[in-house]
């Protein structure tokens, strides 16, 4: 008989190191044990099952077997010593030409009772019902049997420890965690999330930015991928709803829906553009975000490590939207052209500041807008700038595309 106290305790210090109900951590001692009573006493191909009554510590066996007849399972009789199994195919087999996976089950006396048999026990038994039968109850196992018993647990509680933290992060898939820098694989960042462990890959990390192990950061939970090994947490600090979410922190009127931000266009590292537009009368969107005194924009700044952003007022105006696209720059006017493309003139002291260094500026006004732009000198409108033309699909159709782009987490030769 088990030691009731002895076993309360531990299922509780277990439960609470990895952070599962108790009813699941006797869940897998109870599989364990019947892997070891069938690895000790049981046949091949049998099901066994325990209960482990919490109460007087007794420990209950049985077997199980599912209610078969000719057309669920195929079987094989044996002719005569030395000759070929002889297969009796019923009726409703699977012609020739049908995939193997389309046969019937084979028949195994150890885990399959025919329906006139179960009607014997069970008048009312029906195919595909299970029926239990006691097994003696035994409590000596051998080394083996114990050991197979110990590979169990570990599997189960494995398996229910993943589920639990899945079921934990499929809510925050799209929000921000903060966890800390743990080690670098192959380029990969693998970040502490105290349940377990996150990847950010090389190229979801903002380019120039150094990380250091034991460094807190916050990430975008990219994927939650239930495929892996195990729980895939993929993480980001490059991708642009990284940015909408920071900000969703600081700014109030943006979390509670006042403010929108309508699209969004971002070169990790170096500058980021986001359109917003507000729903209530009197909401300055550009003012909600930036702060008073600049003091939201420059939280957001100080986290995506001094990475420049531009916020402009959305408009369904083409012209007017272009415009503040181009921001910091002041537009002097904007011509619209056929196929979804626009000249912008500006002042001769504003050029270099409309098109950006490298022509970063109109490009990614150019993506954020989901125009072709071509940024001209108001005094030569007809001569074309280095760099001053940029053409590129809409921000929130390059969003979508990124946030489909997610990758399988590495293998991890760690826990």
């Amino acid at each position: 008989m088990i030691n009731i106290k002895d076993l309360s305790r531990a299922l509780k210090q277990v439960a609470e190191e990895k952070g599962l109900e108790p009813e699941k951590v006797l869940e897998a001692i109870e599989s364990s044990i019947a892997a070891a009573y069938k690895r000790e006493y049981g046949e091949r191909g049998e099901i066994v099952k325990a209960k482990l009554d919490t109460k007087s510590g007794e420990l209950r066996f049985w077997k199980v077997k599912t209610v078969v007849d000719e057309t669920t399972v195929r079987f094989v009789e044996e002719e005569a010593e030395g000759d070929k199994k002889e297969e009796k195919i019923p009726k409703s087999a699977p012609a020739a030409g049908e995939s193997e996976e389309a046969k019937l089950p084979r028949y195994n006396p150890e885990r399959h009772i025919l329906l006139e048999e179960a009607k014997d026990i069970k008048k009312d038994a029906v195919l595909g019902e299970e029926i239990t039968f006691p097994l003696e109850t035994r409590e000596d196992f051998g080394r083996i049997a114990a050991q197979t018993a110990k590979q169990v647990i570990l599997q189960k509680l494995r398996e229910s420890e993943r589920d639990s933290i899945l079921s934990e992060w499929r809510d925050k898939e799209g929000q921000i965690v903060s966890g800390v820098v743990q080690r670098f694989e192959r380029g990969h960042v693998y970040v502490d999330l105290v349940r377990t462990v996150g990847v950010m890959f090389a190229n979801e990390s903002i380019p120039g930015e150094h990380y250091r192990v034991g460094e807190r950061l916050r990430f975008l939970v990219l994927a939650v991928q239930e495929d892996a090994r195990l729980p895939g947490i993929v993480l980001s600090r490059s991708h642009p709803r990284f940015v909408i979410k920071l900000f969703e922190m600081e700014v109030p009127e943006l979390s509670e829906g006042i403010v929108e931000v309508k699209a969004i266009a971002r070169e990790p590292g170096n500058r980021t553009k986001l359109a917003v537009s507000s729903k209530a009368d009197g909401v300055d969107p550009v003012g909600a975000l930036v702060g008073q005194r600049g003091t939201r924009v420059m939280a957001v700044n100080n986290e995506l490590g001094q990475e420049k952003i531009d916020i402009a007022e959305w408009s369904e105006d083409p012209e007017r939207f272009i415009s503040n696209s181009l921001s910091p720059a002041k537009v002097q006017s904007v011509e619209i052209l056929p196929r979804r493309e626009a000249r912008v003139y500006v002042p001769e002291d504003q050029l270099s500041l409309a098109i950006g260094r490298g022509g970063q500026n109109v490009r990614l006004a150019a993506k954020l807008t989901g125009w072709k732009i071509d940024v001209r000198s108001e005094r030569r409108p007809e001569e074309v700038q280095e760099g001053g033309v940029a053409g590129t699909a809409p921000a929130e159709e390059s969003e979508e595309e990124n946030a489909d782009e997610t990758k399988e987490i590495p293998r991890d030769s760690g826990d």
